[in-house]
């Protein structure tokens, strides 16, 4: 059962946001959203019908390319559908809160400060002739102790209580930043603080933060591809709000999943045309995906009937184009999709991954809207996206003299 949400905390942010715009459209769908929500001293709307509302002002958002407003209703929508809890919402809309937060944060890693000087002063107090190499070792140590942490059998075991699972996602959430920093403590220092920061270009640091991002997110994805136990759903949360890994034609993921009662998408993205292209996720794990059979490879049952299942959707949201274009702002006709299923390492029968690679590629040039592609081919796009973004960046670097 969804554990549905809401607050007197949310109304307020949403009545804040709504000052944040401009679009007549955005703000319109943000008072169906008070309306829904009702006055102060109620119940505030809570349920599905909340979260669909908040959806909306989302997917409108989109539409104008306010991204901000729509990122912020869907942090509204999902505190109002339980996978937030409101100290996230104030974290990121409460100045006094995100201070409180801070402070929280400052007292964290002065505590682990001090904890380290400690261990220090135990290793030097047994072994004065330390060096920077053995205080290493130690933290080392340390960190590679939780390894051997393990769950027991007994009835016993720890369960955290709200407020600590509620600690656990804030921190979860929050972005830690250096500033202000104190001057350094020696001219050494400077000098060497100087040299690291002084061609530090913002949007460079920017772009070099999305790009570490970016690769955690495919290793995470790769790791899921590589456990033969991984379910539909454990794939689709790697890919979920990772729409930049297939390709720079999407501008965003779309909030909303579900635009007819027969259809609920995996991955619905936006192209920057307002189009729709459908993502239909299987699993990596296939045996099957491509079969021989009389001398001939072709694909296999799972292949096609995920691509049937992909054909249906296309064709319901070309029956209800109109409505869905007036209600969402988003365009399905003539939608495109993405099927994405199996792995050669899986496959089955002696078929080897360049057979499977020519296998697809016969398939996907006699069908003009669904494209089908296996996890393999979309992360060594991927890659190959992040291998030129990297190149680029360290160009310059690698044609810097040296002394």
């Amino acid at each position: 059962m969804t554990n549905f949400r809401s607050s007197f905390t949310l109304r307020r942010m949403v009545g804040e946001a709504r000052e944040l715009t401009e679009h007549a459209g955005v703000r319109e769908r943000i008072d169906a959203v008070l309306h829904l929500m009702g006055g102060v001293g109620g119940d505030y709307g809570k349920g599905r019908p909340l979260v669909t509302s908040l959806e909306d002002v989302a997917q409108e958002s989109v539409r104008h390319g306010d991204f901000d407003i729509a990122r912020r209703f869907q942090h509204f929508a999902s505190y109002a559908g339980g996978d937030l809890y409101l100290e996230i919402l104030e974290h990121y809309y409460d100045e006094e809160a995100r201070q409180r937060s801070e402070e929280g944060m400052r007292r964290m890693i002065a505590m682990g400060a001090d904890r380290a000087v400690a261990a220090l002063d135990v290793l030097c107090q047994e072994n004065p002739d330390a060096t920077a190499a053995d205080a290493r070792d130690l933290f080392r140590g340390i960190a590679r102790s939780a390894d051997y942490l393990s769950l027991g059998k007994g009835a016993g075991g720890i369960q955290l209580p709200p407020r600590e699972a509620r600690r656990l996602q804030q921190y979860g959430h929050m972005e830690i930043v250096l500033r202000n920093l104190p001057r350094p403590a020696s001219p050494e220092v400077a000098r060497m603080m100087n040299d690291v920061l002084a061609d530090v270009d913002a949007g460079l640091l920017a772009q070099l933060l999305e790009l570490r991002a970016r690769q955690a997110g495919l290793a995470a994805l790769g790791a899921a591809v590589n456990d033969p136990n991984s379910s539909e759903s454990a794939l689709h949360a790697c890919l979920k709000k990772q729409e930049w890994i297939f390709g720079g034609a999407y501008v965003a993921e779309l909030a909303r999943r579900q635009y007819t009662p027969d259809a609920i998408l995996d991955i619905p993205l936006l192209r920057g045309d307002g189009s729709l292209h459908v993502v239909e996720l299987k699993r990596a794990n296939i045996k099957n995906l491509v079969i021989r059979l009389h001398g001939h490879l072709m694909l296999g049952a799972p292949v096609h009937h995920a691509v049937s299942q992909t054909q249906n959707y296309l064709r319901i949201m070309d029956e209800n184009r109109r409505s869905i274009l007036n209600t969402h702002g988003v365009d399905t006709r003539r939608a495109s999709a993405t099927v994405v299923i199996g792995h050669p390492q899986y496959v089955t029968g002696g078929i080897t991954p360049q057979e499977v690679a020519e296998t697809l590629r016969t398939y996907n040039t006699h069908s003009s809207r669904i494209e089908v592609v296996t996890y393999e081919t979309l992360m060594d796009s991927a890659d190959r996206m992040l291998a030129l973004s990297s190149a680029r960046r360290g160009h310059d670097d690698d044609e810097e003299p040296t002394t």
